[in-house]
Order: C-alpha cells, then structure tokens, then sequence
C-alpha cells in the first residue's frame, strides 16, 4: 500500500514538474524567437513590431484565433517581409508551448 501511495505521489509530481518545465520553455522560446518583434509582453511595441505592423498578441483580434491558426502561422510564417515561419527550425512541440504562451498574454 505505501509503495502505491508512493508511485502516485512520484506521478503528480513528474506531471507537475513537466507541466512547470513546459510554461517555462514556452516563456523561454518567445524571448529569443519572438519578443524582439512582439515585446516582452507581446504588444508588439517595439521598433521592428511598428515597422512591420505587428498586432497585439494579448487582443481579442488574435486570442480567437485557434490553435491551429495560431501554430500554423508560427510554423508556416506570415507574408513576404513579415514573420518568418519557424518550421524546420522548431519542433512540432516547441511551437505548441509558444501557442500555449501566447494564451497566457490575453488581456
């Protein structure tokens, strides 16, 4: 019975250590992939975010999009100029944490 008890309580504790680990690695990925265009807080108020015309991550504009909207324009890029699309430079997974962020700066 401890030993259950014990195996139970090593499998919350892994899920919520990997669930930690994956907000952190979201948070990590859109400082260096993402705030130099949208801002750290992803108003994209930065001088390359005004120059391209980048939109608020955080408005209702963008928070309705699905996840698949969003990750296929992470994945695939927008316009000729604009985002680069990041496929081949970040894992299937790697995205789904920045899609995973980028809900987190709803306002």
């Amino acid at each position: 019975m401890k030993i259950a008890a014990s195996f139970i309580v090593l499998a919350l504790a892994l899920t919520f250590s990997t669930s930690v680990f994956a907000a952190d690695s979201g948070a990590d990925l859109y400082k260096t992939k993402c705030a130099m265009c949208h801002g750290p807080d992803g108003k994209g108020e930065t001088a390359m975010g005004k120059r391209l015309g980048t939109k608020d991550l955080g408005s209702a504009d963008v928070q309705k999009q699905s996840d698949g909207d969003l990750t296929t324009v992470i994945t695939k890029g927008k316009g000729k100029g604009k985002m680069p699309g990041y496929e081949g430079k970040l894992t299937g997974d790697q995205i789904q944490e920045l899609v995973k962020f980028i809900r987190t700066l709803k306002k």
